[in-house]
């Protein structure tokens, strides 16, 4: 089954369905901090989407198209798809692909052959029951594996410093990578170019995998079992069930009064 993405009438992306992940990279910094809202009553809640996804699909693949193209990969242009091109939008992409390609070269260095991945599917469901998101890009290459991520909107600056949603990508980038490529460090991007940000954070392999087995594993079966403490902090933002949960109301009711 193959899930297609339309910009106008000319399709875009095509994504192999792979289902909902319960326990997604992207919601990752819900359910490590507030387990059952953020996983078990969001079920059955329809996603109506937000400003920052529907705005980002068309950069993404614009960056996705000028990435491939650098890296002399199939693809194909797809602007005259596009609602909201304009020179921001391609500025933005062009400086993604510049910081990519530096990457790649300090990688080269290092490793005479590593690959570069684009829109890459990772799987961590060995360490998140059914766990999976996707990567902008992942470089693999002896030393360090990199995980880059685009994100265009200006509204919320993104920290990469222990940033529960690139340690999972970066988990299923090494479950790619590792093993193939001798790895002891990974680095992981974030290019927010509406902000002038970029933001890396990088960690030894083995304080990851130790940060895995401690904290998120655990969580995550919590999380996927429905059980845990309710918790209410700017994970809030996006979770489906802020509406309906009762710990939410009673910590705004506790500020409407302190406030009073």
């Amino acid at each position: 089954m193959i899930t297609q993405i339309y910009l106008r009438k000319r399709k875009i992306l095509t994504i192999p369905a792979k289902g909902h992940a319960i326990l997604s990279a992207s919601s990752a910094d819900r359910w490590l901090h507030c387990p059952p809202p953020s996983v078990r009553l969001c079920e059955g809640i329809v996603d109506k989407g937000s400003e920052y996804a529907a705005e980002g699909i068309e950069p993404h693949a614009l960056c996705e198209y000028k990435l491939k193209k650098a890296l002399r990969m199939e693809t194909w242009e797809p602007t005259e798809a596009f609602n909201y091109y304009n020179n921001e939008m391609e500025e933005s992409a062009e400086g993604y692909v510049n910081y990519v390609m530096e990457l790649l070269s300090a990688a080269r260095e290092q490793c005479k052959d590593p690959v570069v991945r684009v829109e890459q599917h990772l799987d961590f469901s060995r360490f998140v029951t059914g766990g999976f998101g996707t990567g902008d890009c992942v470089i693999m290459a002896d030393g360090t594996l990199c995980v880059v991520d685009f994100k265009y909107w200006r509204w919320i600056e993104v920290d990469a410093n222990n940033n529960p949603q690139f340690m999972c990508y970066a988990l299923g980038a090494l479950e790619l990578a590792d093993g193939i490529y001798d790895i002891d460090t990974v680095l992981m991007t974030i290019y927010q170019p509406r902000r002038g940000n970029i933001s890396t954070f990088t960690m030894a392999k083995d304080d990851l995998l130790e940060c895995v087995e401690k904290i998120l594993t655990p969580t995550a079966a919590l999380a996927y079992g429905g059980e845990g403490e309710y918790a209410c902090g700017d994970w809030c933002r996006f979770c489906k069930a802020k509406e309906t949960c009762r710990k939410r109301a009673e910590h705004n009711l506790a500020l409407a009064r302190y406030d009073f």
